[in-house]
């Protein structure tokens, strides 16, 4: 069963293009790397610019456990949360179609 998740992102005013940066960086290493993403996608809310969502969905629980372990991984994600004005919403989903 893959495993999804739904992660969503407050950003602290000032810090949007930090975020934007890394958090696509973050996406864009991720597609080209591990095969087991099978969808990774970072977008922004239309009406409330300082929030952000991250959509992700890896084949199985080892390929999340992969991807969560990586060292880029490691490097990109502390900046991010330090970005943030609070904590992050992770949701985790199981997909059923």
């Amino acid at each position: 069963m893959s495993t999804t998740f739904i992660a969503r992102l407050i950003v602290k005013k000032g810090q949007e293009g930090q975020l934007e940066r890394l958090q696509t960086e973050l996406a864009e290493i991720t597609k080209k790397s591990e095969p087991g993403c099978v969808v990774y996608d970072f977008i922004r809310h239309r009406t409330e610019p300082q929030t952000y969502v991250v959509y992700a969905r890896f084949r199985d629980e080892e390929a999340f456990q992969l991807h969560m372990k990586a060292p880029f991984h490691d490097r990109l994600v502390p900046p991010i949360l330090a970005s943030l004005a609070k904590d992050m919403d992770l949701q985790f989903f199981d997909c059923l179609a």
